[in-house]
């Protein structure tokens, strides 16, 4: 992908009803959804879907019930928080979201990202045995907040531990945020919970490692 990513680290294969959950949220935050393999999604995500509401007519806008950024909804608000104009962005953000593991898909990618993790695995407590990659196909602004209020809210149906890629100085923006489990890797990851995610997606530092 183009964007930034983010990784939800999961302790246990995916239920089949777990699974089913997943595919309804999908289909539900997208405007266009193909479901490439089972738990394999390249879909568009309308942004105000997200929780990030646009600025034209109201007769344009579907809202969608899902408060993902915490009741942020005025323009105003939105702009001074994460920095960009929602009435200037194209609203249908594109992603893959893909579950992979031991019989789910991508066995040799989740096994090269997920090589040689002591001090993440110590944080986790447990030892990942599939995860959910979620991948922007843009890199704007829009798009790093878009990625992690769409991760936290595969989080809120699947579960899992999120995990971050940090940019230098980061870690210190976020050891204070609510949710966050540990920081790992000499300041360059962080874990935490779909509160982290939503809280750092609304902080002023907030930016997503492409």
């Amino acid at each position: 992908m183009s964007g930034p990513t983010l990784v939800i680290e999961l302790a246990e294969p995916l239920l089949p009803a777990a699974l089913r959950e997943l595919r309804a949220l999908m289909v539900g935050l997208s405007s266009r959804f193909q479901e490439k393999r089972p738990g394999f999604f390249d879909v568009n995500v309308p942004a105000e879907r997200l929780g990030i509401e646009d600025g034209r007519e109201k007769d344009w806008r579907k809202p969608y019930p899902l408060p993902l950024l915490g009741g942020i909804v005025a323009d105003e608000a939105l702009t001074a928080l994460v920095g960009f104009d929602p009435q200037r962005e194209d609203r249908r953000r594109p992603f893959l979201v893909c579950l992979m593991g031991p019989g789910a898909g991508d066995e040799s990618i989740f096994e090269a990202e997920h090589a040689d993790e002591p001090e993440v695995e110590a944080v986790l407590g447990f030892r990942p045995t599939h995860a959910v990659n979620v991948g922007a196909g843009c890199n704007r602004e829009i798009d790093h907040v878009a990625t992690a209020l769409l991760a936290a809210a595969v989080m809120d149906v699947i579960g899992g531990v999120a995990k971050a890629e940090l940019l230098d100085g980061q870690a210190s923006a976020v050891a204070g945020l609510p949710g966050v489990l540990g920081i790992t890797d000499d300041d360059a990851t962080a874990l935490g919970t779909a509160e982290f995610l939503r809280a750092w997606a609304g902080h002023p530092d907030f930016r997503l490692v492409k």
